[in-house]
C-alpha cells in the first residue's frame, strides 16, 4: 500500500486525462501528436494501475516505449515536460555512457541510484517548502539572539507580607504577582526592569530586521566546514559505483567539526535557513518518501540507445560492448532489485522512454530479449519550415518571447514581424538541407548569429524598439544564405 504522500502524488494524475496530457505537452512541443498520445496513455496507466484489484496491481507492468526520431525534434523534451506534469522522480542518462561489466566505465544500475537522488531532492524541496515559513520565523529568531542576546537571568526578589494581604493587591501593585506559600505568607515576586527593557528593545530590533534595515550589519554564526576533497576523488566519475559508499561512511565516520565565522546578516540568515531546515526535516522520512516514489512513479529516459545497438566490432575498439551494455540493461528494464546507498529499489515499475536516431542502425538491432522491453514504438517525424514557424510563435517558451525577455532587461523592446519569423525558418531548414539535420536546435544557432550585434550593442544604445523583418534578417544572414559551403560558418 502507497504511502499518503505517494497517494497524494498519484491523486494528481486522476485530473489529468490522456487528451488534457497531450493538450499540456502541446504549450511546449510543435507537432508529434503521436509520440504525446504514446507517453499520455503510458502516465495515465500509473493512476490506473493504483486503481486496479490488489490481486492484479503488481501484475501490470509499464509499457515502456521507445522514440524513434532524428535529433532536435522532441524527444527530450516530451519525455521531461511529461515527468514535470506528473510530479514524478525523472532522470535523462545517454546509453553511450554505459560499459559492461568488466570494463572501465559506468555500469547500468548507476542510473537507478541517480534515479533515486533525483527523487530525495524533489522529495525534499516539497518538504522545506511546507516547513518554510517556520524556518524563517526561527531564524529571526536566531539572528534576535545574535544581535541583541538575553541578558544572564538573575535571581528574582521575593519579600514576605502576613496572610491578611488583600487579594485584589496583586492587581494593584504593576510591578509584582502575588503567590501563596504553603505556610500562608504572601510571596510577592518582583518583575525585572531589565527584562522588560531588553523586550522592548528586541521588538524594536525585530521590527527593524523585517524591514531590512539590519543586512549589513555582521554577527557571529557556527557553521561546519565542507568534508575533505580527498572523498570526492574517491568517488570520481569513472571510478568504480561502490566508492560512493565507502566515501559517504568515511565522512560519517568523522567528527563533524565547527568552527565560527563573522558575516553579514544577509549571508547570516541563509545559513541559517539551512539549519534549521535540517532540524525540521526528517531525513528518514524522506529517504522512504522518495524510494517509494522511485518504485511507484519513476521514469527514466534512456537517451542515443541507437548507439549500443548493432553488430559487434571485429576490429575491437569502443564497440566491443555494445552487445553486453544490452545484456546488463535488460533485467534493470524487465524487472529487479538494484542497492542503493538508501535502500533496496525494486524496477519492476520504473517507466522507461529511450530515445534514438537510428541512422546507421535499426531498433531490430536491439536482441530480441530487450526489444520485448520496449512494445510500444513511435516515430517522430522530421521538422519542416512550416514546423520551425510554429516553434517560434506558438510554445509558452519560444524563442522570440525568450529574446524579447532578454532584450527588455537593457530598457528595449524587440518585435518579430510575421515575414521576419518566416524568413528565419526558411533559413534554418536551408541550413539543415545543406548540412547536418539538427532539427529545431537550428533556430538557436540561427537566432543567435541574427541578434548578436543586436545583444553586444544594446546597453549603449538605450532604449527603443528593435524590429526584426524580413529584410532585417536577410541583410543580417546574407552572407550565410548566398555561401554553397556553409562549413566555415558555426551553425
Amino acid at each position: 500500500m502507497a504511502s499518503t504522500r505517494t497517494q497524494q502524488a498519484l491523486a494528481r494524475l486522476a485530473d489529468l486525462t490522456p487528451r488534457q496530457i497531450a493538450a499540456e505537452l502541446d504549450r511546449y512541443i510543435v507537432g508529434q501528436a503521436d509520440a504525446k498520445k504514446a507517453v499520455a496513455i503510458a502516465l495515465r496507466n500509473r493512476w490506473r494501475r493504483q486503481r486496479a484489484p490488489e490481486a492484479i496491481r503488481e501484475e501490470i507492468s509499464p509499457n515502456n516505449i521507445i522514440l524513434i526520431g532524428p535529433t532536435g525534434v522532441g524527444k527530450t523534451e516530451i519525455a521531461r515536460r511529461l515527468a514535470k506534469l506528473a510530479g514524478a522522480p525523472f532522470i535523462k542518462i545517454e546509453a553511450s555512457k554505459f560499459t559492461e561489466v568488466g570494463y572501465v566505465g559506468r555500469d547500468v544500475e548507476s542510473m537507478v541510484r541517480d534515479l533515486v537522488e533525483s527523487a530525495i531532492d524533489m522529495v525534499r524541496s516539497e518538504r522545506e517548502s511546507e516547513v518554510e515559513d517556520l524556518a524563517h520565523e526561527r531564524v529571526d529568531e536566531r539572528l534576535l539572539d545574535l544581535l541583541f542576546p538575553p541578558p544572564a537571568p538573575s535571581a528574582p526578589t521575593a519579600t514576605a507580607e502576613p496572610a491578611a494581604q488583600p487579594a485584589g493587591a496583586a492587581s494593584d501593585d504593576a510591578l509584582g504577582v502575588f503567590l501563596v506559600s504553603g505556610s500562608g505568607s504572601v510571596i510577592k515576586e518582583a518583575h525585572d526592569p531589565e527584562q522588560e527593557r531588553h523586550k522592548r528593545t528586541r521588538d524594536k530590533l525585530k521590527q527593524l530586521l523585517l524591514d531590512g534595515k539590519l543586512e549589513e550589519r555582521e554577527v557571529e554564526v557556527e557553521v561546519t566546514p565542507p568534508t575533505s576533497p580527498m572523498f570526492d576523488v574517491l568517488a570520481s566519475q569513472g571510478g568504480n559505483e561502490g566508492m560512493d559508499n565507502i566515501s559517504d561512511m568515511l565522512k560519517e565516520m568523522l567528527p563533524k567539526r565547527k568552527k565560527k565565522r563573522t558575516v553579514k546578516v544577509s549571508e547570516a540568515r541563509r545559513i541559517l535557513f539551512e539549519q534549521e531546515l535540517e532540524k525540521l526535516i526528517d531525513l528518514e522520512d524522506v529517504t522512504a518518501d522518495a524510494l517509494e516514489r522511485v518504485e511507484k512513479m519513476g521514469i527514466i529516459f534512456l537517451d542515443e540507445i541507437d548507439k549500443i545497438a548493432g553488430e559487434r566490432s571485429q576490429a575491437g575498439g569502443p564497440d566491443v560492448s555494445r552487445e553486453g551494455v544490452q545484456r546488463d540493461l535488460l533485467p534493470i528494464v524487465e524487472g529487479s532489485n538494484v542497492q542503493t546507498k538508501y535502500g533496496m529499489v525494486k524496477t519492476d515499475h520504473v517507466l522507461f522512454i529511450a530515445a534514438g536516431a537510428f541512422h546507421v542502425s535499426k531498433p531490430s538491432d536491439l536482441i530480441p530479449e530487450l526489444q520485448g522491453r520496449f512494445p510500444i514504438r513511435v516515430e517522430l517525424k522530421p521538422l519542416t519550415e512550416a514546423d520551425f514557424v510554429r516553434i517560434m510563435t506558438e510554445p509558452e517558451n519560444a524563442l522570440t518571447k525568450q529574446y524579447a525577455a532578454l532584450v527588455e532587461a537593457d530598457g528595449a523592446k524587440l518585435e518579430f514581424h510575421d515575414d521576419g519569423i518566416g524568413e528565419v525558418a526558411r533559413i534554418a531548414a536551408l541550413v539543415n538541407q545543406r548540412m547536418e539535420n539538427i532539427g529545431a536546435r537550428r533556430l538557436h544557432t540561427v537566432m543567435t548569429t541574427l541578434l548578436e550585434d543586436v545583444l553586444f550593442e544594446l546597453p549603449d544604445r538605450g532604449g527603443g524598439t528593435i524590429v526584426v523583418d524580413s529584410a532585417l534578417v536577410r541583410d543580417r544572414l546574407k552572407a550565410i544564405v548566398e555561401d554553397e559551403d556553409l562549413r566555415k560558418y558555426i551553425l
